[in-house]
């Protein structure tokens, strides 16, 4: 039976993280070793002050002077290894995190994953992993230690009265369940609205990086930048709503600590007054109180706040990690609801020819406007047809591309793929779709054309780096195709990363070819010859496979076979 506890994102994303419970273990009995030689320092620390006033004989002290000293290198000792291991924890947790959902969106839909905005994605597999693994460091770990902390403090307290001990129960409980809890309530809105900022911020902020030289072209550089501002204001603004509660909740600690040392004040004189029916279990001879009792009364609630100061902090942490536990949550339930359990690679190619046929199709966002012309498009491309497709930014080409892909589902008709029985086929078996802004990774030449087709040999690789006029360039690398680009994309200039990205479709086995703006960033020269070397029967991608082209600049000689917007 699912219970809410079950279902609550955090705890499921803990389990998500697939956490090994012997480091995990590990890590709560330090920080608890730790916490507790504190807590039995300040102990018997205030017995040995207290004592040394009345000047017994040193050897009546050097047992306890020796514990204090134990007591205060293992309390450093402990403190150094948990942060190790913590931080170890932590650090695996969030590796296993961003593995297990960059192989989640992988094998779901590869349309789900295109329709996610950048800035979304890059928080989610960012910062929101980050989050859920300070949840550890700074929320389950430290909230177990200083809930047996302070179980081990109310009893030493209550050795000494009972009366001071239901005190500091007391003020333990508010200092560290009650102001958390407030201070996570609080700021539950806040958090919110401060990771819908940054993420609007980080959107702004790409599209005014990615895009730079489109938008000085265009005009727009001052408004993109002005809006990657605001967004950032934003951000600001919503991170700086929470500290009052923040604040508040922060005051309820101080506070506790005051109650409980002027209980602790009470009791003690109350003890030293030796008034029948005083709940103290401690006192000298003579029925006064003892210094070394009052010294313990007053010292060890300090130590023991030490444990629950921070977890007002832990509060707000996991408030924060349970909203990005909900939103990374919400990235893998998307992929898992959309995918069919195989990916790109592991689905077998269709190497035979294979006609692309579209019926009344009509495309778009989800969510957003049609983009496709009225009645639909219906077309049927033939092995080894090409279509060019033309028209102004904006006007849904690249769109369009995903549709045929099988990227987005259609907004009314179909497309489907057929062999040359007239069989149906996986649209995703037989059409390959290759970005604009293709990823170049911080890896070899050789590595980044292989990531299209695995089992390369290096003559097909050569073959198609002449085909697109990267052949000089290469033989000039040190390492010819081994050569690493160490800056990834920042490596090459942008007609190379452009000849490379065409180079991944000229390798890849897939029977039809769809490519999205593949000249962009080329001198017009080489331009011109690329794309005719694309859109020609007889050219790069020869006589068999289709190919279908979105291209915003036509040269002499190359009409639009289908012209949008």
């Amino acid at each position: 039976m699912r219970t809410s506890f079950d279902a609550d994102p955090l705890v499921r994303a803990l389990r998500f993280l697939g956490l090994s419970r012997r480091p995990l273990v590990w890590s709560l009995l330090l920080g608890v070793g730790g916490a507790l030689s504190a807590l039995g320092l300040a102990a018997l620390s205030a017995w040995l002050i207290t004592r040394a006033w009345q000047q017994p004989p040193i050897l009546f002290l050097s047992v306890a002077i020796t514990a204090v000293r134990a007591l205060g290198i293992s309390r450093g000792v402990f403190r150094y290894l948990e942060r190790l291991a913590t931080h170890d924890l932590a650090l695996q947790a969030m590796a296993n995190a961003r593995e297990r959902v960059y192989r989640a969106l992988a094998q779901g839909d590869p349309g789900y994953s295109v329709g996610l905005k950048r800035g979304a994605l890059l928080s989610r597999t960012g910062d929101d992993i980050d989050e859920i693994g300070n949840a550890l460091i700074r929320g389950v770990i430290p909230i177990v230690v200083g809930a047996i902390t302070a179980v081990a403090a109310v009893v030493v307290m209550a050795l000494v009265s009972l009366w001071a001990a239901m005190v500091l129960l007391v003020a333990l409980v508010v200092s560290g369940a009650v102001a958390p809890w407030l201070a996570a309530r609080g700021s539950a809105r806040t958090i919110a609205d401060s990771a819908r900022a940054t993420a609007e911020s980080a959107e702004a902020t790409i599209t005014a990086l990615w895009h730079a030289p489109e938008l000085v072209i265009a005009g727009r550089r001052d408004a993109a930048l002005a809006a990657a501002a605001r967004a950032d204001d934003d951000a600001i603004r919503a991170a700086d709503r929470g500290l009052a509660w923040q604040a508040g909740a922060a005051a309820a600690t101080p506070l506790a600590i005051g109650v409980s040392l002027l209980a602790a004040c009470l009791i003690g004189i109350d003890l030293a007054s030796g008034v029948p029916g005083s709940l103290a279990g401690v006192s000298s001879t003579s029925g006064q109180l003892t210094p070394m009792v009052f010294g313990v009364l007053i010292l060890l609630p300090l130590s023991a706040f030490e444990s629950t100061a921070p977890l007002t902090e832990a509060g707000i942490q996991l408030e924060r990690s349970r909203q990005s536990a909900a939103r990374m949550l919400a990235l893998v339930d998307g992929a898992s609801r959309s995918g069919s359990g195989s990916t790109d690679s592991d689905a077998a190619v269709h190497r035979g020819p294979a006609m692309l046929r579209c019926t009344g199709l009509d495309w778009g966002w989800p969510g957003g406007p049609a983009l496709g012309p009225v009645g639909g498009l219906t077309r049927d491309l033939a092995p080894g047809s090409r279509l060019v497709i033309a028209g102004p930014s904006g006007s849904g080409k690249s769109t369009l591309l995903m549709t045929l892909a099988g990227l987005l589902a259609p907004k009314s008709g179909s497309v489907q793929a057929v062999d040359d029985s007239l069989q149906d086929i996986e649209l995703c078996s037989a059409v390959r779709y290759f970005a604009e802004e293709g990823h170049i990774f911080a890896t070899s030449v050789r590595e980044n054309l292989l990531v299209s087709r695995g089992d390369a040999t290096t003559g097909e690789l050569d073959d198609a780096l002449a085909a697109v006029g990267l052949a000089d360039w290469v033989r000039r690398l040190p390492d010819g195709l081994d050569t690493a680009l160490s800056g990834g994309g920042e490596s090459v200039s942008g007609g190379q990363r452009r000849r490379l990205l065409l180079a991944r479709a000229l390798i890849n086995p897939a029977p039809v070819i769809v490519l999205d703006e593949p000249v962009e960033h080329l001198d017009r020269g080489d331009a011109d010859s690329l794309l005719a070397a694309i859109v020609d029967p007889a050219g790069i991608f020869g006589p068999r496979r289709t190919v279908i082209v979105v291209t915003h600049y036509l040269p002499g000689g190359i009409d639009a076979d289908l012209t949008i917007g």
